[in-house]
């Protein structure tokens, strides 16, 4: 069975609703909606846009999730009426952490909206209270000093592009190039919303992306800069007393 027919028979089984109450409401007849649980056909994109408006759950979500690992109440919602990816919670259903090594950042495009992708990532905790959804990112590069390749940057998920402060830093990723963690300022042109994203080494230029092009935003939180020390740096005592100075909790 495919992931969207086993997603449609969850999403209508966690809405008490019968095939018949739910093709009524998608405005399809009972056998047609059989045959997407079924898996014997696959959803058109109109329906798939149906299904995403009714269930309030994203497109991504709904084709690439599998959402028999995952509690609708995990799920963050973005704007009105959309939810977009899984959040990992501990036994007492506290928000954990996830890290996005720098190694996983070319499959997160992929998988940022696959609960699977997510259990996956190792996760780590924070020595102080947050409020709101928090990721880590493994950060490549130079082009934001002071940190350097491999460190690491906490961020907290932004709902709306409108929230975007301009020369503040965020970690965002776009269809385009993925990941990238800059200064970002809002910008127009030819009439089209775009953001400017500006690194803090001179050596790189700026560069512009349209708001259409953005998939997530994450807002500067902290970061872990223990990335491309020297060897001497990073003996196991050091790194050690470095996480202990912070307090921080690593996972698997």
């Amino acid at each position: 069975m495919s992931r969207i027919a086993k997603n449609i028979r969850i999403l209508r089984d966690l809405k008490k609703l019968s095939q018949e109450q739910l093709a009524g409401e998608l405005g399809i007849n009972r056998s047609r909606l059989g045959a997407y649980e079924e898996g014997r056909n696959e959803p058109p994109i109109d329906m798939l846009i149906r299904l995403s408006v009714f269930f309030q759950i994203s497109i991504d979500a709904l084709v690439r999730g599998d959402l028999s690992k995952t509690s609708p109440d995990t799920l963050i919602k973005i704007g009105k009426n959309r939810m977009l990816f899984p959040i990992t919670v501990d036994k007492d259903n506290n928000d954990l952490i996830e890290v996005v090594p720098v190694k996983a950042s070319a499959g997160y495009l992929e998988g940022y909206a696959d609960p699977q992708f997510i259990e996956d990532l190792p996760v780590m905790n924070l020595p102080f209270k947050i409020t709101g959804k928090h990721r880590a990112f493994g950060i490549k590069g130079d082009s934001m000093p002071p940190l350097k390749d491999g460190s690491i940057v906490v961020g907290k998920y932004v709902e709306s592009l409108d929230d975007i402060k301009d020369g503040q830093t965020f970690i965002v990723l776009t269809r385009n190039d993925g990941l990238a963690y800059k200064r970002v300022y809002r910008a127009s042109k030819k009439g089209k919303k775009e953001f400017e994203f500006h690194s803090d080494n001179p050596v790189y230029l700026p560069y512009f992306v349209p708001s259409e092009e953005i998939v997530e935003v994450w807002s500067f939180v902290c970061s872990l800069n223990i990335g491309d020390s020297k060897p001497q740096e990073l003996n196991i005592d050091s790194v050690i007393r470095f996480l202990q100075s912070y307090r921080v909790e690593m996972g698997r």
